[in-house]
């Protein structure tokens, strides 16, 4: 990596990160714990600010910069800081099962003191963009095949002459409803004339 004074690794979590302030050698100097919001990110920025010196020669190491790190890079990166991203490890057990977010802190900045090359953070824009679009269509699919489910759970068993006119929603054949079924007219009746247009338009969506 291009030469650096001091490195700012960052272990991230949902709900607070973690940094280690490492100098060039390799010297663990300080660290803190900060929450993942607006406040947050302008104290750890202010707090690395007082502790180094040239902005150029300030490196933030960040883990996870695509998931729970992205608020801290997008923060950092307008406001004119170096950072670069540092893959999240396969953690082995430790002792009690005990987890340390300032050793892992202390590991990325190590990390990028150690490679000659580092990755740069992913961009938001138009390929985050592209990620939301995905993942509202992937939800809304989700959420139409749920709906077409429970509703053919509750016509299941119906009188045939009120599913066929659920909106052509598939249904068994007559001989296999349940018998005593004919004593539910009354209530299929009653949950025909919503269910119809309900039906017609989860078809639709199809195309």
């Amino acid at each position: 990596m291009r030469l650096a004074e001091h490195v700012d690794g960052v272990d991230t979590h949902k709900l607070s990160h973690t940094l280690g302030l490492m100098s060039a050698g390799g010297v663990e100097l300080e660290d803190l714990t900060f929450p993942t919001d607006a406040f947050g990110y302008r104290k750890v920025l202010a707090w690395t600010r007082k502790r180094t010196g040239d902005p150029s020669r300030r490196c933030w190491a960040v883990e996870g910069t695509g998931s729970f790190g992205a608020g801290l890079t997008t923060f950092l990166l307008e406001q004119g800081e170096w950072v670069v991203e540092i893959d999240r490890p396969k953690r082995p057990a430790r002792r009690n099962g005990a987890k340390s977010d300032v050793f892992d802190a202390y590991r990325a900045a190590a990390e990028a003191l150690a490679q000659a090359h580092l990755a740069q953070p992913r961009r938001r824009g138009v390929r985050e963009a592209i990620r939301v679009l995905l993942c509202t269509r992937e939800g809304a699919v989700r959420s139409r095949t749920r709906a077409l489910c429970h509703l053919q759970a509750l016509i299941v068993n119906a009188p045939a002459s009120s599913v066929t006119s659920c909106g052509g929603i598939p249904s068994r054949p007559r001989s296999s409803v349940a018998p005593g079924c004919g004593s539910m007219s009354s209530a299929a009746s009653s949950i025909d004339r919503p269910c119809a247009p309900f039906g017609r338009r989860l078809g639709a969506s199809k195309s």
